[in-house]
């Protein structure tokens, strides 16, 4: 178990315990994972990270069932001051840990519940799944690892690929893009045309087919796509992008492209869902983002990055929690 430093003096009832406890409860998904970590690096805490993986029938009832009791590491003392999770198969693990600590665990969860305002002393539902209630944090954009001063770092010594592009440079940020608007790959190589060094990077999620094409389509000089080997560029992408498309289908990345404060682009699917229409109008009308026409666009907006907030939310939520707890608890 890993013990962070105290938050702030506002928590000074734990301060004497050498720091808050973390835990991190997650159903292994990179995206769910990246929220939560940016949440405990803006805590100042560094989280035990628990995994859970039901088997059937337990994945099957999930949010509503038991626990695995094959998960068991994940609702075991000794019980943390705080647990953050994220995912609904999560949500057993997460109510049963409050159950066994005599509910002292402050509990946390990332995204709308289908378990309702119950489901944990602190909801974090972004403002797009209209999700509400007294106890729900309502961002614009989810949590994220991404900082001014990662960016910035990741500016002042950039990855040399990235580096050797010629500039203006756009990045392309792609997911699951099996039914955009666009050719993912005749973008791209009309942006090298146009004089843009232009860098891609491909998630787990992203078809074979169009991976490929756009590792053809940026093969020449002035093109990078990154096949996976070699140190993972997605920050440097970010922090070096002077614009960036991305494909409509993700929040987090569409989330983390918008806290780097250069122009975003969204590919819109050709079906897209309702709350990520909404996610994206919200974001055009802060003058973040803008569906993708094409060409390039001009504009200027400051970084939108909801991570701080919501740390600090957490933070007054919780000494209020503390306050309400028996004395000695």
């Amino acid at each position: 178990m890993w013990r962070g430093l105290p938050l702030t003096p506002a928590l000074s009832p734990l301060a004497g315990r050498g720091g808050l406890i973390l835990r991190i409860l997650t159903d292994g998904r990179a995206g769910h994972e990246a929220q939560m970590l940016g949440l405990a690096k803006a805590l100042g805490l560094t989280p035990d990270l628990r995994r859970v993986t039901p088997h059937h029938p337990y994945d099957w009832l999930a949010p509503f069932g038991p626990p695995d009791p094959r998960d068991a590491a994940a609702f075991a003392p000794p019980y943390p001051d705080i647990c953050i999770a994220a995912g609904r198969r999560t949500i057993p693990a997460l109510r049963r840990l409050k159950r066994d600590s005599g509910g002292r665990t402050f509990t946390v969860y990332l995204n709308a519940p289908a378990t309702g305002l119950r489901t944990a002393d602190l909801i974090v539902a972004p403002r797009h799944d209209r999700f509400t209630g007294p106890n729900v944090v309502t961002p614009l954009t989810p949590p994220n690892r991404i900082s001014a001063e990662r960016l910035a770092q990741a500016r002042a010594a950039p990855d040399p690929r990235i580096a050797a592009l010629p500039c203006p440079r756009a990045a392309m940020l792609i997911g699951d893009a099996k039914g955009v608007v666009h050719d993912l790959d005749h973008i791209a190589a009309s942006l090298r045309a146009g004089s843009y060094g232009v860098m891609a990077t491909a998630s787990r999620r992203t078809p074979p087919r169009i991976a490929r094409a756009l590792a053809r389509a940026l093969a020449a000089p002035g093109g990078f796509f990154w096949d996976g080997e070699g140190e993972n560029p997605y920050l440097a992408m970010l922090a070096n992008a002077d614009r960036i498309l991305v494909t409509g289908d993700s929040v987090n990345m569409i989330g983390e492209a918008v806290a780097t404060g250069v122009p975003v682009h969204v590919i819109e699917p050709l079906a897209p869902r309702r709350k990520l229409c909404a996610y994206v109008a919200a974001l055009e009308e802060a003058g973040a983002a803008r569906v993708w026409r094409g060409p390039f666009e001009d504009w200027s907006y400051a970084p939108i990055n909801s991570t701080a907030m919501v740390a600090r939310r957490i933070r007054d939520a919780y000494a209020a929690f503390r306050g309400r707890l028996r004395p000695g608890a």
